[in-house]
């Protein structure tokens, strides 16, 4: 596999910023994306604060009442067939286009792939279901399954873009945006496609977030300054986001011959099960630590060579623990010390869009030369002893750097980006 996978063009909608420049200051500058938000309107609730989407409103199931910052360009058409994270993608890819120097044109044909993760709309759904019980199954809307499974990105961006290459969705509850870039890396190392759009992408509504509560994963915390803090002595769960990233994949000579210039290069990734359980991590890390151990080795690295780690962490209290432990194994006990920071600090964590959304952040460190800090980060958990968790941010510019993922089951996935070399 000689063929090197880079990165040419990226999108951004989040809770930090709907374009490039802001999303680098709000990580320079440690600049969170949280509200306090009342879920359900039920004040009562527990859960206060999220990470919202600006300038985006889905006010009603219906995409007649959607709105979306102006700039932006949405086909009206094409909305019928999207879930609100469908918006959201539309307009990641748009900016992820421009930045590589390609039209819509340009993905037409079988030489480009697009793989996407999300959960789908539990918003949608659950109104088209209950829209066909009342009505006892004589009415629905066409195209309502279209919209809220687990698939409505591929399906509706591959029609739209008229990409004829590999098409495929990925389904790995938090790891799923990893695991549709790992993939793509391997599309493109294998000979199988020049070009990969991934997209990861959720929506940001009550539906998609509270559920988690159940699982007491929320934080509590009312205080949008202090609920997400990765690594901190009093961590108490994760703060829910929502949004979508487009990265631009391409074959460095396929990428050099069209004169675009080259962001980061993937130079490896891999991925490892727990083994454990439905949804906690291993209690050791061992999963990830497995995971991030076969990403250096496919890189043909090792743990003193890398500079930054963008770490999973979430800021629930038995996550970040197990991957400070993973983190000890493979880098504090080798004598490595990379800065390791937790982005969702600032961005709240984004679910199936996670992997992206960070592999994107990784991306924007190496191309603008600096490493976010831990944002919240005020009393550091013991377990988190020999880590290198710098409190601000950092004018360092990294040239090899991890992003760690995990999700539901025990999947762990890391990538390996480097700086053009």
């Amino acid at each position: 596999m000689t063929r090197l996978p880079v990165i040419t063009g990226l999108g951004f909608v989040t809770s930090i910023g709907h374009d490039r420049n802001t999303v680098v200051q709000s990580l320079r500058k440690l600049r969170h994306g949280f509200e306090p938000y009342t879920f359900l309107n039920n004040p009562n609730l527990p859960v206060k604060v999220a990470g919202t989407v600006k300038g985006f409103s889905f006010p009603s199931p219906s995409w007649r009442d959607w709105s979306w910052p102006s700039h932006f360009a949405v086909d009206r058409e094409l909305v019928r067939g999207l879930a609100p994270h469908g918006v959201y993608a539309v307009c990641a890819v748009q900016q992820a286009l421009a930045e590589a120097g390609l039209k819509p044109a340009d993905l037409a044909g079988g030489d480009t792939g697009l793989f996407c993760a999300s959960a789908g709309s539990p918003y949608l759904l659950t109104h088209f279901v209950q829209d066909m019980y009342a009505t006892r199954g004589q009415r629905g809307n066409p195209m309502g399954i279209i919209s809220s499974i687990a698939g409505t990105l591929n399906f509706n961006l591959a029609a739209f873009y008229k990409i004829s290459g590999a098409v495929c969705g990925f389904v790995s509850a938090c790891a799923s945006s990893s695991h549709a870039l790992g993939y793509a890396m391997d599309e493109i190392r294998l000979g199988r496609q020049k070009r990969m759009l991934v997209v990861g992408a959720e929506d940001m509504t009550d539906e998609s977030i509270l559920s988690f509560a159940s699982l007491r994963a929320l934080s509590t915390n009312p205080d949008p300054d202090k609920a997400s803090r990765p690594f901190d002595r009093r961590r108490d769960g994760f703060v829910g986001t929502g949004g979508a990233v487009a990265l631009v994949v391409e074959e460095a000579g396929l990428a050099r011959a069209r004169g675009a210039r080259i962001q980061a290069e993937l130079v490896g990734w891999g991925q490892a099960g727990d083994g454990h359980s439905v949804a906690a991590s291993h209690p050791e890390g061992a999963g990830l630590r497995e995971a991030m151990q076969r990403t250096l080795a496919d890189a043909g690295a090792t743990a003193q060579d890398i500079d930054y780690i963008n770490a999973h962490a979430t800021s629930t209290p038995a996550g970040d623990r197990s991957e400070a432990l993973a983190l000890q194994a493979v880098f504090a006990r080798a004598g490595a010390t990379p800065r390791v920071s937790s982005t969702k600090a600032l961005t709240g964590h984004g679910l199936s869009l996670a992997g992206a959304m960070e592999a994107a952040f990784c991306v924007l460190t190496l191309d603008d030369g600096f490493i976010p800090g831990c944002a919240h980060l005020e009393d550091v958990d013991p377990v988190c002893e020999g880590l290198n968790l710098p409190q601000a941010s950092l004018d360092e510019a990294p040239s090899l750097v991890l992003n760690n993922s995990s999700g539901f089951g025990g999947s762990n996935v890391c990538h390996l980006l480097r700086k053009p070399q």
